[in-house]
């Protein structure tokens, strides 16, 4: 199975078709069943980026970054009085199996409402992303032309604790635990790029300085 957005990656392996079909076939309400959670969190937060510049993530958060591949940073405010912890996610809509997530960050505490680039807060864990591989960043790496992503943030009534593994947790038991909590969430959309061969042809890529050979 390709990678979502055109990615360059190959065929899964079986572990990570099982975990698909685990997300797919799930009732949690997060990832699957007749009521998304996008759809029961009320939409009263706002989610920004000081990196991002007329909706374009930089090159170097993504797969062709220049150097070591970064975490954006991510910025929000709104949440509920009563809020205990937060959860991000950077996933992709778009993808055959939907969402696809490439980064998925919890227990972030109360009290932080932002998220500096490449440095999660004291506490703050990543769970694995869609790749099944151990927990990290797994960045956008659109192909041909820009694809659109989404960053949520998620205020919760609770710290997830004990409800996943103390390292490694995976996505599925990770979302299944967040789900009951959620009090309400953000989101912007955001637009990779693709390689900068193919990037010099979009205007939006090009008068955002996106094309890393600028």
């Amino acid at each position: 199975m390709a990678r979502p957005g055109g990615h360059r990656a190959r065929t899964r392996a079986a572990a990570v078709m099982l975990l698909a079909g685990s997300l797919l076939l799930s009732g949690c309400g997060l990832l699957s069943g007749p009521r998304p959670l996008s759809e029961d969190a009320p939409l009263v937060m706002e989610v920004t980026s000081p990196a991002v510049t007329r909706g374009i993530l930089p090159a170097k958060f993504t797969c062709y970054a220049t150097s070591a591949v970064q975490t954006p940073p991510v910025a929000w405010s709104g949440a509920p009085a009563h809020t205990r912890s937060y959860v991000l996610i950077l996933d992709d809509a778009d993808a055959p199996i939907t969402p696809w997530v490439y980064w998925l960050v919890f227990n972030i505490g109360a009290a932080t409402t932002y998220i500096q680039a490449n440095n999660l807060p004291p506490g703050a864990r990543v769970a694995r992303n869609s790749t099944g591989k151990p927990a990290g960043y797994d960045p956008p790496c659109p192909s041909g032309a820009p694809h659109r992503y989404r960053i949520t943030v998620y205020a919760l009534n609770d710290v997830l604790g004990n409800l996943t593994p103390p390292t490694d947790p995976n996505l599925l038991q990770t979302w299944t635990a967040i789900a009951p909590h959620v009090l309400a969430r953000g989101t912007m959309n955001v637009t990779a790029c693709p390689a900068p061969a193919q990037a010099i042809k979009f205007p939006g890529c090009k008068t955002a300085g996106a094309d890393p050979r600028r």
